[in-house]
């Protein structure tokens, strides 16, 4: 394929984590091409000056976010930036023929009051939330497909969410049983300067934070709710862990039938997941682990049935950045645009 023959693609707030991993994964896509990087603070730098390590291979000026340069020079565009931010710039984006994802929170709520009370943000836009398709693809490939705004998951949510779908979609479990007990790496809390990411702080320590009150909370009862058929509420208790990247969730349900095991779920689960290659059920007495999904879009889960409280234990392990992150929004990129799935994506981690 020629590079005339790609697809233009720019990153809006390529500075951060997650914009430094879709300029990683983009530049070994075969089918599009970098055309524009955009921020704010670093607008006029190299961005090889802000990652030397891609010095040999990339680069690139950043430019000011300027709606109409953006649309001039992408056919698609990622939004990396912070949440209530991207809502300003993708009604104009989306007018002027993008196709925009969206790497916040802005639009991965159906409902605006919602988000609002989750986000401290006022908005009005209703009409474009309501174009906006929730960018799970194991549970909205089709909607995907076919839309031009995408809201892409949070970290949380995807792990979560990925545990407990064919468990709430089957009508395995109680709804209002639902504990999420999540663990993430540092680099969950972006680049800037936080005293509790320091490694004075957050080495050798394991924190829970945001306790009853995290704003994914909302964000993943309102796919739950929409899985299961009727409004749910989950509890959630998200934990720094001292490493870089890696999240581990365990979610903790009470079954509807006493009488399944652990053989009955995993046939669920397998059967569930059977056409999504990036969901590794993992056999009996098998538990995931965050090293095996680091770097790669994979997301592995194990289930265990405990047959003393009728419990189903569901564990997921996903790389926040990747996952959680920029991989699944080239992995949205790829359903849009009718590529294979997997189309640019790494399936293997570096191990040990």
């Amino acid at each position: 394929m020629n590079a005339s023959d790609k697809i233009s693609v720019g990153i809006v707030g390529a500075s951060g984590y997650g914009g430094v991993q879709l300029v990683r994964l983009l530049l070994e896509h075969p089918k599009v091409e970098i055309t524009y990087l955009g921020g704010n603070q670093s607008a006029g730098k190299d961005f090889a000056e802000l990652y030397p390590y891609l010095g040999h291979r990339f680069h690139y000026t950043i430019e000011p976010i300027e709606v109409e340069t953006i649309a001039q020079k992408c056919q698609v565009v990622f939004l990396s930036l912070p949440h209530g931010l991207a809502y300003n710039l993708a009604p104009q984006l989306l007018a002027k023929g993008c196709q925009v994802l969206d790497l916040s929170a802005d639009y991965r709520f159906r409902d605006l009051k919602t988000y609002s009370n989750a986000y401290n943000v006022e908005r009005d836009d209703e009409e474009t939330v309501a174009a906006a398709v929730y960018g799970l693809p194991e549970l909205y490939r089709e909607q995907i497909a076919s839309a031009s705004l995408i809201g892409c998951p949070g970290c949380y949510p995807t792990a979560s969410l990925l545990a407990i779908a064919p468990a709430l979609k089957q009508g395995l479990i109680l709804p209002d049983s639902v504990i999420i007990d999540a663990k993430s790496g540092t680099s969950g809390g972006g680049r800037k300067t936080k005293v509790n990411l320091l490694l004075a702080e957050a080495d050798n320590a394991l924190s829970p934070y945001s306790v009853a009150g995290h704003r994914h909370t909302p964000e993943i009862e309102e796919v739950c709710s929409d899985l299961a058929g009727g409004e749910m509420r989950v509890q959630f208790t998200p934990h720094l862990i001292p490493m870089v990247r890696g999240m581990l969730t365990t979610v903790y349900a009470t079954l509807r039938d006493p009488g399944l095991v652990r053989d009955d779920l995993l046939t669920i689960y397998n059967a569930f997941y059977r056409s999504c290659e990036f969901v590794k059920i993992l056999p009996n007495g098998v538990y995931p682990q965050t090293k095996w999904a680091s770097g790669t879009n994979l997301c592995y889960i194990g289930i265990e049935v405990d047959p003393r409280t009728d419990r189903v234990i569901i564990m997921s392990a996903i790389d926040n950045l990747m996952k959680g992150q920029a991989a699944q929004g080239v992995q949205c990129l790829n359903l849009m645009f009718g590529w294979e799935e997997t189309l640019g994506l790494p399936q293997l981690a570096f191990y040990p």
